[in-house]
């Protein structure tokens, strides 16, 4: 008995070792046809699902212009680009032009990501609709996503996070966009990254659900906005509990003294949790921001360290 479970363990470890074995871990993409395929979805399309070990996708400098997808059985997914500069992903939908009803927005994004455990880094990705209406660059519903060195462009709704309590780690990226240009119910830690207002506008528009501690949480980030550009509020609820925190960070004067805005709707200031720590800039005026935020103490602030904000989950950096 003893024997024939032991031949049987070893069977069932030789077989996973060999599936593991079977698949690609490296690929290259690149359009001149030095790599192992010209398109990046092709290499998606090419990986294996659930693998056991990660798989890396080098992507060479080019203009891909092509709808991206990352699907939930492709985890474990490293996209690394040539140059951050140079790696670009361009696409261009948006709410009006594809017709599928009112949840257009969901369907706009030039890259979505839905595979957990996925990370990117050294890329761009954009949308180049323009200021058209709500046009998603990246929609990222993956549990425990990563980005370092990512620059994103767009102007309504550049970056959607979505999946209740999913985290993502956003590190020294660029965003730019124009209204509620980083939105959803995810939670995220941005670090290090600059953000960009092109017009009036709000930054954020968190949706996090009540039973989620922590929505969008912004350390040591700069906030910056074009010409001209000179009334632009930290978020506004796109749902009711909406949580959102600006920490250690520099505040541009485009930053509407209020900070906050409650989106026309009083009863949202009775359950929104807006707060300010520690920030610095002409923008930061926390004697006039309204009286449903919140400036935290120091010892509050310590609630909002990385391991408590990502659930002990370490990205890749």
């Amino acid at each position: 008995m003893f024997s024939r479970l032991f031949v049987g363990t070893v069977l069932l470890i030789s077989s996973i070792l060999a599936s593991a074995a079977e698949y690609q871990t490296q690929i290259t993409v690149a359009q001149d046809g030095s790599g192992d395929f010209k398109s990046i979805q092709q290499a998606i399309y090419a990986s294996k699902t659930f693998p056991y070990e990660r798989i890396t996708i080098y992507v060479k400098n080019g203009i891909y212009k092509e709808k991206v997808e990352i699907y939930s059985w492709n985890t474990r997914i490293s996209l690394i680009g040539e140059s951050r500069e140079g790696t670009i992903i361009s696409y261009d939908d948006y709410f009006d032009k594809i017709h599928k009803g009112r949840n257009s927005t969901f369907h706009t994004y030039s890259m979505k990501v839905a595979g957990n455990d996925f990370s990117a880094q050294n890329l761009t990705i954009i949308n180049t609709s323009g200021p058209v209406g709500q046009a998603v660059a990246l929609h990222v519903e993956a549990d425990r996503a990563s980005f370092e060195n990512v620059t994103l462009k767009g102007f309504q709704d550049t970056l959607y996070l979505a999946g209740e309590g999913h985290r993502s780690y956003f590190k020294n990226c660029y965003i730019e966009g124009s209204i509620d240009f980083i939105f959803g119910e995810g939670t995220a830690l941005f670090e290090g990254c600059e953000i960009k207002s092109l017009s009036d506008g709000y930054v954020t528009a968190a949706s996090t659900p009540a039973n989620v501690e922590y929505g969008f949480v912004f350390k040591y980030c700069k906030l910056t906005a074009a010409a001209d550009v000179n009334n632009v509020y930290l978020g506004r609820p796109w749902r009711k509990f909406a949580r959102t925190v600006f920490m250690t960070s520099e505040l541009g004067d485009h930053i509407h003294a209020d900070g906050w805005h409650n989106w026309d709707d009083p009863n949202n200031e009775k359950t929104v949790f807006y707060a300010e720590y520690d920030n610095n800039g002409p923008g930061r005026k926390p004697r006039k921001r309204v009286s449903w935020s919140k400036q935290l103490s120091k010892s509050e602030a310590k609630d909002f360290s990385e391991n408590r904000i990502l659930k002990g989950w370490v990205p890749i950096k």
